[in-house]
């Protein structure tokens, strides 16, 4: 498994684990640490894992925000667990990440792999479909911005 798949991987784990038991940012932390250290054997770093799941905490309410405008059908409250942090993850990418590091294209497919690896069978269509509205209106603000 490639490392930032897996990165991905023990972040979604991670955050799956602290919205479940609805846990402090400090008991993530020891989450983190702890799958790290179970499932990211052989990683040679950790940075990438940590700055997926810090970021998203940092940006929880904008990102929840995002999530529930371009899926305005599903309150975030309904998505299930995983989908809802594959799609945190996924637009932690999009809109926080380094687009030279993770290219938005890279971010929606790792983020449909994790959902159709981790979830439902129709998870991987809406994680798309989720993540490709909130991938347009990023194409569109770029333009709007470049217009200017």
């Amino acid at each position: 498994m490639a490392y930032r798949h897996l990165s991905r991987v023990i972040a979604m784990q991670s955050l799956y684990e602290w919205d479940f038991r609805n846990l402090s940012e400090k008991e993530l932390k020891e989450v983190v640490e702890r799958n790290l250290k179970e499932f990211g054997t052989g990683m040679e770093d950790s940075n990438f894992t940590k700055k997926i799941v810090f970021g998203i905490i940092k940006n929880l309410s904008k990102i929840d925000k995002i999530i529930k405008d371009s899926a305005p059908q599903w309150p975030i409250s309904k998505i299930n667990i995983i989908d809802r942090n594959i799609l945190r993850i996924g637009v932690y990418e999009l809109i926080f990440g380094d687009r030279k590091e993770v290219p938005p294209k890279v971010a929606i497919n790792e983020a449909i792999e994790l959902a159709k690896t981790f979830s439902g069978e129709s998870s991987g269509k809406f994680v798309n479909g989720a993540l490709g509205t909130v991938y347009n209106q990023l194409k569109k603000n770029d333009n709007e911005q470049q217009d200017r």
